[in-house]
């Protein structure tokens, strides 16, 4: 999302556009800068993200990156990359550099991605420099690339494609306006090789010249033609590509662009207020965060706006509270805490105002958890057709599944068959009882053993600790039928664990193990978007159907069934066995047959493993103390006291939740000196934000991990009321609801609240559509200093939704908050 035009904009651009103000200079942050003009080179390398290399936010917006040499002209998510080495800052030359090595052989060894490297070695050096109000670009190879390689090689430049729909470009005598969906560019070259052509070819190129808030300007210093590509032709998350072929024999300046994005003299980002999209409960400390430019030395007062039938009323007044900076900004703190009146209100600073939000004991009580478990829930479930109205999200899929995957195999998104498959069933051998239950995960169809049982632990809680009877959906398990909005008299949240142990529990007893995870064979299959029943043709492959000749993968009969992988790691195991042991409880009397197969299962792992792996079975003795009653898992906890204590911050909310079972009072004892030093850190960590939560910006958004911060907060609030206060367990709620760093404050939750992320990195993410109830990973983190949240559907690290904690975290999160207030 893009900033709000700042103050006097009309003056500002009017004053940009006669004459050309500022220069480019190197910063303290080592990073170019010319007024709301920052390049930077290597900060991050993230180029499957669409983050490395030479990068540009021109006033507030990411406008291009991943400026590097590539070895194709529109590269996809598994195409090869370099290793990047250190960066080098010259202060007296004002350059940046750093260099580069093909190929990344450490991406090789950790197997995560099909990158096929061709036979090509080599390295080169990337340097940005200060030029008048512009940076040059140079890339200085240290030989020249083989013969074999010239028209291969060149550097690349990315364009985002979202701020430039509509906009135009001109490139020589050539024009012509952004299109908002790739056309007629494809080709076969003499190799039969999928290439794209062009939108334009020339020596300059002007990038929406109509913009003085956009508006940038490449050209090659030597005149050699550039080309404007567009990569979605081949790849749906691509952007448009600025290239530059490397020429024959060329190494020192082998590249040197000269690149000026106009930069609007004393642009400044204008202030953002950042709220709860939601609201607030009457007894909740409010305070919105007013984020400000560095530079905007303006100390306005705020402004809380009660909405009426005749408009709005000002109902309180007061000059925010100084925090001081954070990121690139400064930041104030607006603390209207004393109002408590119900009603709708926002918050104004200046000419900016939120969007409205309610002041009430429901607010938490209605459309804020019930989107998670009434619709993400269940357009998230495997083997099943989801019904909604008028609507399909997806048909039955995966009804094949899954074949045994081969040994000694190394998937490309991660899973590692071994030498054995650990199992009695043969390579490509179909393992009976996985076509039934368990959810896709996140933007993907797969089904991790992680995010399954995450999934179903976070359910089996919320059922325990929030009474949560709710019932909106029917789940017909027998037909494999679901509708969504249709009651039928049964929790949906019981309905979506026995979901879940269908597929852990049938995998379980079918392999002799848990599985790892289930996933699509193919790339092709796996980079599939939309319905997830066109993955498979549903059908049990069989070589002897086809006389050792299987037709092409897509076809009836083909041999398109999801593989399932096997693995030996106890900390999975245990993790898998703790869902395991905390289903079983709410079970009983709704699936005894259910509730028995996995107390049996946990107890098998708790055997095997529980003296192997002590120090790692913490949880699962938790588990089982609770659902068994039985002293002797109280009696191992007291025996890893010291193990308990060092790891507390990572399984103390596990432990709080078994000590009315556990009767040693210096056990307990240790455990409250604990939860005193825990908790003094969280305070700590929580002063170094203007949002009250710990929280070290990455470039993965931190949403998850906030909630899931806030869920273990709950148990810790609950064990001991008198130590650990309800204060960040909610902080950590308005920070997935909208109070989190960005222009864009946006919830983190799709559908919830006034404003929320709704073009999400879903499995219906090329609609650029989003499912209620998602939770987005969130604002991420631009290095070193950019927080951003785009509106753009194939950012996995700002928009993707996940299973496991991702989901059921803020659940839980929303229906604590809506308790705890509510019991005040």
């Amino acid at each position: 999302m893009y900033r709000r035009a700042p103050y006097c904009l009309s003056l500002l651009l009017l004053l940009g556009s006669l004459a050309g103000f500022g220069q480019m200079k190197l910063n303290s942050k080592e990073y170019l800068e010319n007024q709301g003009v920052n390049v930077m080179l290597a900060h991050d390398f993230y180029p499957e993200g669409h983050q490395g290399g030479v990068g540009v936010i021109q006033h507030g917006q990411r406008v291009a990156t991943n400026g590097d040499l590539r070895l194709e002209p529109t590269p996809g998510q598994w195409s090869p990359i370099p290793k990047v080495g250190k960066r080098i800052v010259d202060k007296a030359r004002q350059m940046v550099s750093v260099r580069m090595v093909y190929p990344d052989s450490a991406i090789d060894r950790k197997g995560f991605n099909p990158i096929i490297y061709p036979d090509l070695h080599f390295a080169y050096v990337i340097s940005i420099q200060p030029a008048g109000k512009g940076f040059k670009i140079i890339a200085d190879l240290e030989k020249p690339l083989p013969d074999e390689w010239i028209g291969k090689v060149g550097f690349n430049f990315e364009l985002f494609p979202g701020a430039l729909f509509g906009k135009s470009y001109l490139m020589d005598q050539q024009s012509g306006i952004f299109p908002r969906q790739s056309s007629d560019q494809v080709f076969r070259n003499t190799g039969n090789e999928l290439q794209v052509k062009p939108i334009a070819v020339g020596k300059q190129l002007t990038i929406a010249p109509e913009s003085p808030l956009q508006r940038m300007t490449i050209e090659s210093v030597a005149g050699d033609s550039l080309q404007l590509l567009d990569g979605r032709a081949l790849h749906s998350n691509g952007w448009y590509v600025v290239r530059a072929l490397i020429k024959k024999g060329a190494t020192k300046n082998a590249i040197e662009w000269l690149v000026t994005p106009n930069a609007v003299n004393g642009w400044q980002s204008a202030p953002v207020v950042q709220v709860s999209q939601v609201g607030y409960h009457p007894l909740q400390e409010k305070k919105a965060v007013i984020e400000l430019d560095a530079n905007d030395t303006r100390r306005l007062p705020a402004k809380l706006l009660r909405i009426g039938g005749s408009g709005t009323q000002t109902v309180l007044e007061a000059q925010p509270e100084e925090w001081g900076d954070f990121l690139r900004y400064h930041y104030r703190r607006f603390d209207f805490s004393k109002i408590q009146e119900p009603g709708m209100y926002m918050v104004q600073y200046g000419d900016t105002k939120t969007p409205p939000f309610r002041i009430s004991e429901q607010v938490y009580s209605d459309n804020v958890w019930q989107p998670t478990l009434a619709y993400f829930l269940p357009a998230q479930m495997c083997h099943v057709r989801v019904n909604d109205k008028y609507r399909v999200w997806h048909g039955a899929c995966h009804l094949d599944d899954a074949r045994m995957a081969p040994v000694d195999s190394n998937h490309f998104d991660g899973y590692i068959q071994g030498s054995s498959t650990l199992t009695n069933y043969k390579p490509g051998e179909t393992v009976p009882d996985l076509n039934k239950g368990g959810w896709h995960d996140a933007g993907d169809y797969d089904l991790r053993v992680e995010s399954q049982a995450e999934t179903i632990h976070g359910l089996v809680l919320a059922f325990e600790n929030f009474h949560l009877n709710y019932d909106n959906t029917t789940i017909d398990q027998a037909t494999r039928v679901v509708e969504i909005q249709r009651p039928d008299g049964k929790p949906d949240a019981l309905q979506q664990i026995e979901h879940g142990l269908f597929s852990v529990v049938n995998g379980y007893r079918s392999l002799g193990r848990f599985y790892r995870g289930i996933i699509e064979p193919t790339l092709r299959q796996y980079v599939l978007l939309g319905d997830p029943v066109n993955l498979t043709d549903n059908v049990d492959f069989n070589t002897l159907h086809h006389n050792g000749k299987a037709p092409e993968v897509g076809v009836p009969g083909s041999p398109d069934d999801r593989w399932v992988f096997t693995e030996e790691n106890p900390g999975r195991a245990l993790e898998a066995a703790v869902a395991l042991a905390a289903a079983s409880r709410v079970m009983k009397g709704y699936n005894d047959t259910l509730a028995q197969q996995s107390l049996e299962i946990a107890l098998a792992v708790w055997n095997t493993l529980g003296k192997q792996q002590p120090s790692r079975s913490v949880s699962l003795a938790v588990e089982l103390l609770i659902t068994t009653k039985d002293q002797a898992y109280a009696d191992f906890l007291v025996s890893q006291q010291e193990g308990i204590l060092k790891s507390f911050g990572r399984n103390g909310w596990m432990v709080c939740r078994a000590l009315p079972l556990i009767k040693d009072n210096g056990f307990r004892e240790a455990v409250r000196n604990a939860v005193k030093q825990l908790y003094a850190s969280i305070e700590q960590d929580g002063h170094k934000t203007p949002y009250g939560v710990p929280y070290e910006p990455n470039i993965w958004g931190a949403g998850w991990g906030i909630q899931n911060f806030g869920y273990r907060q709950y148990f810790l609030h609950r064990a001991f009321p008198e130590i650990v206060s309800d204060k960040y367990l909610l902080n950590a709620l308005n920070f997935i609801l909208g109070c989190h760093p960005g222009s864009n404050t946006a919830s983190f939750v799709s559908g919830v609240g006034a404003n929320s992320v709704t073009t999400a990195y879903g499995f219906n993410r090329a609609d650029w559509s989003y499912i209620p109830g998602g939770v987005a990973s969130g604002t991420a983190l631009i290095r070193p200093d950019f927080p951003e949240l785009m509106i753009w559907p194939y950012f996995w690290q700002q928009g993707e939704y996940v299973l496991g904690g991702g989901t059921t975290d803020y659940l839980f999160l929303a229906l604590a908050a809506n308790q705890l207030l509510n019991e005040k």
